[in-house]
């Protein structure tokens, strides 16, 4: 049975019990949760591959994105059984093993909505059917740009790197974080984390010994005022990044986008792509990230 604060709906066989539809998760603009749950049920065609088989770590705004946030990776007691869960390994962390939750159908997705989990963040890796962790099949770099620099200067940065790994015979295509900065994803064979994690480091390092006045290779923030950090360290085996089409916790309700490289080079500003936007984008030209997803992968030199 309905309450005021309560619906039960069937999405794809699943019975969920959706609650709180009218609260407002972003404040200054007035986006409530259910508009959250509408957003990521229409986007799920082109955001539910990025996720499939990849452990997901969820930042929940249980009050919105002006009050306390928690990050959470283990599998909370009241999850569905329907809800894959995949228990793995987690060294060097306080537990030896936690219970991912894997976000691979659109029930899972809601459910993971409603509870407000805003932000959707995955590793460069994906588990197999065992639910045993595989090797790299992605590598990313992360743009931030440290004030005064700009995303415009990310965008430059990002020409530079993409030029760079293409001497290398790697293709990249990049989204926008849905904050400041620029991700840069390339499709690789699967390979160790380490070795992945030592190829961007090193692409990072060169690119900055290139550039000394743009760009920033190590972690010091002390380093990064008017430059753009190319930060490698998102390869490791531990670290995830934000999903593409993933929401962002921002004042605005935001979205981590794809971008052509097009929008890179002519950018002038910060794109500003809210849910609306981005429906729109997809429904004109597809997901533009689509080249991660195949099986024509890169082998890294």
């Amino acid at each position: 049975m309905n309450t005021p604060n309560k619906v039960w709906v069937d999405v794809e066989g699943r019975r969920l019990s959706l609650s709180n539809l009218g609260k407002v998760l972003y404040p200054k603009h007035g986006f409530a949760k259910g508009e959250v749950i509408d957003y990521y049920t229409r986007i799920a065609p082109v955001l539910l591959p990025h996720l499939a088989a990849r452990p997901a770590t969820r930042k929940r705004f249980p009050n919105g994105v002006d009050a306390e946030f928690f990050f959470e990776k283990n599998a909370p007691s009241h999850t569905p059984e329907w809800v894959r869960v995949a228990t793995l390994p987690t060294p060097g962390g306080r537990h030896e093993a936690l219970d991912y939750v894997v976000i691979d159908d659109l029930p899972t997705l809601v459910w993971c909505a409603n509870l407000a989990a805003l932000e959707l963040h995955v590793p460069q890796w994906r588990i197999d059917a065992k639910d045993e962790a595989r090797q790299a099949d992605l590598l990313v770099f992360d743009l931030d740009p440290g004030p005064p620099a700009t995303y415009v200067d990310s965008c430059r940065v990002a020409c530079l790197l993409r030029d760079l790994l293409a001497a290398d015979g790697l293709d990249a295509y990049p989204k926008s974080s849905g904050k400041k900065g620029l991700h840069l994803y390339v499709p690789i064979e699967e390979t160790p984390p380490e070795r992945t994690s030592a190829y961007a480091k090193a692409a990072a390092e060169h690119l900055a010994g290139e550039h000394r006045d743009l760009v920033v290779s190590r972690m010091d923030k002390r380093l990064r005022k008017g430059k753009v950090f190319v930060d490698w360290s998102q390869n490791n085996g531990a670290k995830t990044t934000v999903a593409p089409y993933s929401l962002r916790a921002a004042d605005e309700p935001t979205v981590s986008t794809p971008v052509t490289w097009d929008e890179v080079e002519d950018s002038t500003k910060v794109p500003h792509f809210e849910p609306a936007d981005v429906l729109a984008r997809v429904e004109r030209d597809g997901d533009l990230l689509a080249p991660l997803l195949t099986e024509d992968r890169h082998r890294l030199p």
